[in-house]
């Protein structure tokens, strides 16, 4: 195994992390990639994963969504904010859209299915490490019309986010402004309403989103990419 924080090898392998909850699984894994890749790290749970991959610094997490101590997301949001440049590509039974978009909101470059073969995920790793979107294929369009949803014209349609699908149409439009750092005489100005309509917006998505400050709205709304 390599050396934590070691540089890439001079063979241009990119290196792994696997993280899953089932060692037998994470073993599978490595065997199918065999020498393609260098693996420099694994864990089952997000807060070992979290620290061994700020330890490692790989190219590429290879991340399941589903973890004992909490979804993959959290260790995608985790590592992002301080080592933006590791990439992480999903790696889970799980098809379910809520899966999908969870992780890739979060910040994930991929999803595949565990079906996928040894060769196809070596594909997959190497492409992700080149900084490519990878997704098995019957994921791909589901992933694209959730995205869409949450473009101004398709803001009342459904995210697969359920605080975000329980917003009007309009709430979200003022939601992504606000996290856009618009002040309220801004947001008026632009939707074309009276600054009280813009408190009014503001005081029900706090209300939605069980939030008490502005400063929490937007980081909630950072998190999710809605600027």
């Amino acid at each position: 195994m390599t050396t934590p924080g070691a540089p890439a090898p001079d063979d241009g392998r990119p290196r792994v992390f696997i993280v899953d909850d089932h060692g037998l699984f994470r073993s599978g894994v490595r065997s199918e990639l065999g020498d393609q890749v260098d693996v420099v790290g694994e864990a089952d749970d997000v807060t070992p994963a979290i620290t061994g991959i700020a330890e490692c610094l790989p190219d590429v997490v290879l991340l399941d969504v589903h973890l004992p101590g909490g979804g993959g997301q959290d260790v995608v949001t985790a590592t992002k904010a301080a080592h933006p440049q590791v990439r992480f590509l999903a790696l889970s039974a799980s098809d379910a859209p809520e899966d999908v978009i969870a992780v890739i909101r979060a910040g994930a470059r991929g999803y595949v299915t565990k079906t996928i073969s040894g060769a196809e995920l070596v594909d997959a790793i190497r492409r992700v490490a080149a900084g490519d979107a990878v997704f098995s294929p019957r994921l791909a369009g589901f992933v694209l019309d959730a995205f869409a949803a949450l473009a101004p014209a398709g803001a009342g349609r459904q995210t697969f986010d359920p605080e975000l699908d329980q917003l009007t149409p309009r709430e979200r439009e003022v939601l992504r402004l606000i996290a856009r750092g618009y002040t309220y005489k801004e947001i008026a100005r632009e939707l074309f309403i009276s600054g009280k309509t813009v408190e009014s917006h503001v005081s029900s998505v706090l209300r939605k989103l069980q939030l008490s400050t502005r400063h929490q709205l937007t980081r909630w709304a950072a998190e999710r990419r809605l600027t």
